[in-house]
């Protein structure tokens, strides 16, 4: 069963140009320290950094509608998180009023999975998140 579903389309120029005026005071107040490490790893490549940041950035825009806030209602930019899972696929770690308002969403007795599709084609980052509950120990 979907319980929520979210996109967001992002310039990538724009997240370029917050980094630069902002530093780390945005990238600490926005990104958990995963998804620092994850972009950092990409230090090499200027425009990977900011793709990385531009498409985690959407990411945490879709998940906030997928819950139904929007960045608002104790949902804010640091209690969503794009994690990887074992197989390399992203997920969402979600902390704090996210998580509070997910387990809200979710009906008792069934578990959550959080799918997410993340892409960019220069200047463009996009993101899809698609919330889902089901019966422990199904798929």
């Amino acid at each position: 069963m979907i319980i929520g579903i979210g996109s967001d389309l992002i310039d990538i120029r724009r997240v370029a140009k917050v980094i630069e005026r902002h530093g780390d005071r945005f990238l600490n107040r926005v990104f958990t320290e995963v998804e620092r490490a994850k972009a950092e790893r990409r230090a090499t490549n200027e425009k990977m950094v900011v793709s990385t940041y531009a498409k985690r950035f959407a990411a945490k825009e879709a998940c906030a509608k997928a819950l139904g806030t929007g960045i608002r209602q104790g949902v804010w930019w640091r209690d969503m998180g794009v994690v990887n899972l074992q197989a390399g696929q992203p997920s969402m770690m979600l902390t704090g009023g996210a998580l509070q308002r997910l387990q809200l969403l979710t009906p008792p007795g069934l578990e959550v999975r959080i799918d997410v599709s993340l892409t960019d084609d220069w200047p463009l980052a996009q993101a899809f998140v698609i919330i889902s509950a089901f019966a422990p120990g199904r798929p």
